[in-house]
């Protein structure tokens, strides 16, 4: 079973029992339908999901119930209907040895946005010409500056694993330690050393708010070891269509540009989830509204 000490109700102030008196009335929204939406501790993932979650309360009168874990108890309660649905399956690379043991078993709903990519970054200041490809990892001077290491995320994240193979392609598995911790350990190490000047070479994603903070760039990957360009869609559990179909209507419309996912993702991080997901409702509301169209 998933981690229940991550999960987070989201009600609006009519989910309770409304009291008039001394008599209490059921309140409306005692009928309403709940939705469980899973979701690992990324920022591309938790800003759409909550996004996903604001739109089903205001508009659509449904309760829904965001459920934090690591990616692969999530695709594991996805097809035991622990979790209703998920907006954050990668493919055509990324997470395709999820998909193949799960394909058939959910239902893919749209595609949430597009040219989202795997690779690793440096600092802007690392001096191209010594360091610019994976290739040029290979330098012992290069890897004497960066200490033999990649800083990563987490171990189950298809990103490590095409890291790990990335380590192979190139021949640097007896140079570099992919360094397995999380996305908020590789934040930390690559401000850290970015306010000390040092090198560091860190696992990376797009769309991701940290290319609106910081001045990175992506290593040159000529043997395609990271994959290519990528597609980020949401998936249902079998029978949500049937329950819910304004969920799953709301899931199979919602797209955004990355540009604007990445603002928003920063605005998070500046203000909170909860302030960001306002202002992009807010600020774009004719693509939501497209949204909650019904068929």
């Amino acid at each position: 079973m998933l981690n229940r000490r991550n999960l987070l109700t989201l009600t609006a102030a009519a989910g309770g029992t409304l009291l008039t008196g001394t008599l209490a009335r059921p309140a409306l929204a005692q009928a309403r339908q709940k939705v469980t939406l899973g979701y690992a501790p990324w920022a591309d993932a938790e800003f759409v999901t909550k996004l996903a979650a604001k739109l089903m309360q205001d508009r659509l009168n449904v309760e829904a119930v965001l459920m934090q874990s690591d990616i692969a108890p999530l695709y594991q309660g996805i097809t035991r209907g622990d979790v209703d649905a998920m907006l954050q399956l990668w493919l055509p690379e990324t997470h395709a040895d999820y998909w193949k043991r799960i394909e058939g078993k959910v239902d893919r709903l749209g595609v949430l946005y597009t040219d989202a990519r795997l690779g690793w970054v440096v600092p802007d200041y690392v001096p191209k010409e010594e360091l610019n490809s994976f290739a040029d990892l290979k330098s012992g001077e290069v890897r004497e500056k960066l200490g033999g290491i990649v800083q990563g995320i987490e171990p189950g994240a298809g990103l490590t694993r095409v890291s790990r193979e990335a380590l192979k392609t190139y021949g640097l598995d007896d140079m570099y330690r992919l360094q397995e911790s999380s996305e908020a350990a590789m934040i930390s190490m690559i401000e850290r050393s970015m306010r000390r000047k040092k090198w560091v070479v860190a696992t990376a994603w797009s769309p991701h708010w940290m290319f609106g903070k910081y001045d990175l760039r992506y290593l040159a990957d000529p043997e395609k070891a990271m994959g290519g360009v990528e597609s980020v869609y949401a998936i249902a559990r079998k029978g949500l269509k049937e329950q819910s179909p304004g969920v799953t209507s709301l899931l199979t419309r919602m797209n955004l540009p990355l540009d604007e996912l990445q603002k928003a993702m920063l605005d998070a991080q500046e203000t909170s989830y909860d302030k960001a997901v306002e202002n992009y409702i807010a600020g774009h509301k004719d693509r939501v509204e497209s949204w909650l169209k019904t068929a």
